[in-house]
């Protein structure tokens, strides 16, 4: 008995309204090249057959014959426009950062009416050279009216968004039996309904604007396990539901009907980092520090500048085959 295997085709090009293989013009870079010759746009086969309609085999990249001095053009976000909620100090301009270093355009959106000096500082580093730029936008992520107009804002500036990270959120500890409905409204206003306002706001852009994007909401491990240490019931919960969120956002929105604005949605479970939020709770119960120490097999916690690369993973090509993931980056903490 013979056996005959039918090979796997390929998909049918992208059409050509979609910004990934829009033929934009793309500015020189520093060195000499251009980005598209730098990092060349992933390209898919043509449709061979109607059997094959339903699978995608990715070209391979092309050899680097040139030696050029830049490599991983999947990390590349030169022209990206991505929003940063939660951006003007603390992680979120810590992954912002990183974000304008591959060259996006980035804008961090807070709810404090002057950036802050972390900020400031922050702008003033930005190499220009590197291509990106960062921007300060007052907004306050419980606001949906504000949340829509500021998103089309600044989508329409470039006439693209192609990545947001939702990382707005605050936290209160405190006893389960001596919450008020005024903290649980606090907490869940900001961290459940501000992270859900902006992330359907942002991927309406991404639609209208045919832009496959890429979103990043930030969850914690605290949505995970029953955090020894953080007696926050809110907070936890809240953070459980972002992760339950990004789920069923990723299921919705990763397949558009046109073939373009696709969007993949993904969560990042940090563990605990050294910011001002969490300055503030060990302010309150200076205890934790030596629990969570402890309890990470690292034996401390984390700095905001390390979540840098897994930001810049998240919101590149480099993950463009993951979607609903929850990624956890906690030192070990959840994996005793």
């Amino acid at each position: 008995m013979s056996l005959q295997l039918r090979p796997i085709l390929g998909r049918a090009a992208r059409a050509s309204g979609c910004l990934l293989n829009s033929g934009r013009p793309l500015a020189t870079s520093i060195h000499g090249v251009s980005p598209s010759q730098r990092f060349p746009p992933l390209g898919y086969p043509p449709r061979a057959s109607p059997v094959a309609s339903n699978s995608t085999i990715q070209k391979p990249l092309p050899r680097d014959d040139l030696k050029k001095t830049q490599r991983f053009r999947e990390f590349d976000l030169d022209g990206k426009v991505i929003v940063v909620t939660g951006g003007g100090r603390g992680l979120g301009l810590a992954m912002a950062e990183a974000l304008v270093e591959a060259g996006g355009q980035v804008h961090c959106i807070d709810r404090a009416n002057d950036p802050d000096p972390d900020f400031l500082e922050a702008q003033k580093r930005a190499n220009p050279e590197f291509g990106g730029s960062l921007h300060y936008h007052r907004m306050d992520v419980r606001d949906r009216e504000a949340v829509e107009s500021t998103m089309q804002e600044i989508a329409r500036k470039k006439n693209r968004l192609d990545g947001l990270i939702a990382a707005a959120g605050i936290n209160r500890v405190g006893d389960a039996m001596e919450c008020t409905e005024k903290d649980i409204d606090d907490l869940m206003t900001i961290n459940y309904h501000g992270v859900f306002f902006t992330a359907t706001a942002a991927a309406k852009q991404m639609r209208e604007t045919k832009s496959d994007g890429s979103i990043m909401l930030v969850a914690s491990i605290s949505g995970l396990v029953a955090n020894k240490g953080m007696t926050s019931a809110i907070y936890n919960s809240s953070k459980a539901s972002v992760i339950q969120l990004t789920r069923n956002l990723a299921m919705e929105w990763g397949k558009d009907k046109t073939g373009c604005g696709n969007v993949r949605v993904n969560c990042l479970c940090p563990g605990h980092i050294s910011t001002p939020m969490v300055e503030k709770v060990l302010q309150e119960t200076p205890e934790s520090e030596n629990i969570w120490e402890e309890a990470n097999m690292l034996g401390r916690l984390a700095r905001p500048e390390e979540f840098r690369g897994v930001a810049l993973f998240l919101l590149s090509p480099a993950s463009s085959y993951m979607t609903g993931a929850a990624l956890v980056m906690d030192g070990g903490h959840t994996a005793w």
